[in-house]
């Protein structure tokens, strides 16, 4: 059979096929006035053809963030950015204006943000987020564009479209709003799909969805950059992975060979840190080792913490009612973990809000220290409130953007004096000082960053410093929402160790939620398990993991992702 002779046919005859969707060369990107000096990302080179994955990964702050945002020109007003070869789709990128950039993003590419609480407009519902692409890019009318956008949405996992696209951000959970990140990113099928955590916000039965649609992807020949710090996650889609440590890749290769035998000292920490199936005691921060001559954890004593017969209604946008929490009960010993899971949108953010009398229960009592708390007035809390703190899990949006790091941990300081003993004078500058570095300290987090604010750091280090913020006060109760989702395997490791340490030492007691299973398992003594609104299997976690009797807690222990 002879070839065809026409234009599309001698094209094909004289270009190569497209080796790359996308090409970095010697990747530099800096903040300043002077382009090329203090480059926060220095000669970073890699290639991701089309169908294939190329994980990202590193610890909080290495660059991981900013090189993805560089590729598609949002790494900032102030940003300079230097390579000697950046294309998309065989397209030299290099230099794009604002508005030709709007032209591809979303079409060309698509982004999906890690901050998906900020990353989406409060103001408007996320059927109209996930429909501007369509409406900008494309020739579909609006009926055809509201199909579109409940498609997406049911591939992502977010089933009931037509009440979906009514809904804004502040009315779904942290894994619900990245779902609708992730079905704006992919509703025009871009070729390419740059991904900043995609799965940090969601439990592990979602997770494993999004995880079987981006390999869907895959196979249809999308490029994907995934960063992550899951490896885990990584371990499953990626087939290759380059590891970044203060702006530079240290290590890059085939992803089954990197885990299996890592080259470098950072990759080994990273995997070492992995909390999966290591046993509680064991400091994840320093592989293989136990702590040294750890103080010996309190025997569980008087209940510190409890529930009664929670209950808590929402009315829908449609006008019917959600019980988000129905029926709860539990009780926490002091010096033990609660570990609370279950997937997004079962009641867990809700249930924790209630324990600290943000929310007033329907029906049902929370008591803090054996004293009635959600039935108290503020002003009789007020005397108990230092000793239950709050981790929250998006640490962004719990922070005045004004203020400083310096500051938000000095009120911490000075507000948990006041609670603690109202009228008393005010602190000693120096002793405030000494004790915002302390907590600074206990968290991973260098002095330089006192003077930044929220927005100019990374998540992974927003999340510290509300963590510190949470130990101001030095509690005896912490209640935990996801406070390790945002953070990459190694800071993850020093804070579970951190907590871990402080309840050997203190007879802390923590309620932990969590979507992953792992740090459950290795932080926890007991265990619940949440499926809207109710709580379906509770006990000792070594008996609920290891003979789970719920369908649903059989499922979630199913899905969990692990290495190799």
């Amino acid at each position: 059979m002879s070839q065809g002779t026409g234009p599309a046919a001698r094209r094909a005859a004289v270009t190569p096929p497209l080796v790359s969707l996308l090409r970095v060369r010697d990747l530099a990107v800096g903040f300043g006035a002077q382009p090329g000096t203090d480059p926060v990302v220095a000669g970073v080179s890699f290639d991701i053809a089309p169908g294939e994955c190329l994980a990202l990964v590193g610890e909080s702050g290495s660059g991981k963030s900013v090189t993805a945002r560089s590729l598609i020109g949002l790494a900032g007003n102030d940003a300079w950015l230097q390579a000697t070869e950046l294309e998309i789709n065989g397209d030299d990128v290099l230099g794009l204006t604002d508005a030709q950039w709007r032209r591809r993003r979303g079409r060309d590419v698509g982004l999906v943000l890690q901050d998906a609480l900020v990353s989406l407009d409060p103001l408007r519902p996320i059927g109209r987020e996930i429909a501007d692409s369509l409406r900008l890019h494309t020739t579909l009318d609006r009926a055809a564009r509201r199909a579109r956008v409940e498609e997406v949405l049911e591939r992502v996992g977010l089933p009931d479209g037509r009440t979906r696209v009514r809904q804004r951000a502040g009315e779904l959970s942290g894994g619900q709003r990245q779902r609708a990140l992730i079905a704006a990113a992919i509703a025009l099928d871009p070729p390419l799909l740059l991904i900043d955590e995609p799965t940090t916000a969601l439990d592990v039965t979602v997770q494993a969805q999004i995880l079987d649609l981006l390999e869907s992807l895959k196979r249809h020949g999308t490029a994907i950059l995934l960063i992550s710090h899951d490896l885990a996650v990584v371990s499953r889609i990626a087939d290759r992975i380059a590891v970044m440590s203060a702006g530079q890749i240290v290590e890059q290769g085939p992803a089954a060979r990197l885990l299996a035998s890592p080259r470098q000292e950072q990759t080994r920490r990273m995997i070492a840190a992995i909390p999966i199936d290591k046993p509680r005691g064991t400091r994840l921060a320093s592989p293989g080792d136990r702590a040294d001559a750890p103080a010996p954890a309190p025997a569980p004593g008087e209940v510190v913490l409890e529930a009664s017969g929670l209950v808590k209604t929402f009315r829908r946008p449609d006008g019917s009612e959600q019980r988000a929490v129905d029926g709860v009960s539990f009780r926490l010993l002091r010096g033990t973990t609660l570990g609370l899971v279950g997937e997004s949108g079962s009641g867990k953010t809700t249930t924790a809000r209630l324990l600290l009398a943000l929310s007033r229960p329907d029906a049902g009592e929370v008591r803090v220290l054996g004293r009635p708390f959600s039935a108290a007035t503020e002003r009789q809390r007020r005397r108990l409130r230092p000793e239950l703190g709050a981790i929250y899990q998006d640490a962004l949006s719990s922070f005045d953007p004004r203020l400083s790091v310096d500051a938000v941990l000095r009120d911490a300081v000075r507000g948990a004096r006041h609670t603690a003993r109202p009228g008393a004078a005010p602190g000693n500058a120096a002793r405030d000082r000494a004790r915002v570095l302390e907590l600074l300290d206990q968290v991973s987090l260098p002095a330089t960053l006192l003077s930044r604010r929220p927005l100019s750091l990374s998540g992974g280090q927003r999340q510290r410093v509300g963590i510190a913020r949470a130990l101001a006060s030095e509690p005896q109760i912490l209640v935990c929402d996801e406070p390790v989702s945002s953070l990459d395997v190694t800071v993850q490791a020093q804070v579970l160790d951190l907590l871990d340490e402080l309840q050997r030492e203190r007879g802390l007691s923590l309620l932990l939620i969590s979507h992953d299973l792992g740090v459950i398992r290795h932080a926890r003594d007991q265990v619940a398990v949440m499926l809207d609104g109710t709580i379906v299997e509770t006990g000792d976690t070594e008996q609920v993991f290891g003979a789970p009797r719920h369908p649903y807690t059989q499922a979630l222990l199913a899905a969990v992702p692990r290495l190799g």
